[in-house]
């Protein structure tokens, strides 16, 4: 499983949205993996963020 898919899998998991550094911790990667995999996905449209510096899957 890539970066963009634990990212993915660890919102999922907590059903809430969550900071760049909590991902981290949750889902055991580099922040750095998480900034770069919450870029790309927000670019794609898989997440969005409901509040500043915190990021979301959309539904």
């Amino acid at each position: 499983m890539d970066a963009n898919e634990k990212v993915i899998q660890t919102l999922k998991l907590a059903g809430k949205p969550m900071k760049a550094g909590e991902i981290a911790d949750a889902a055991g990667i580099d922040k750095k993996e998480v900034d770069k995999a919450i870029k790309k996905l927000v670019a794609e449209g898989k997440l969005h963020s409901p509040q500043r510096c915190f990021y979301d899957v959309k539904k």
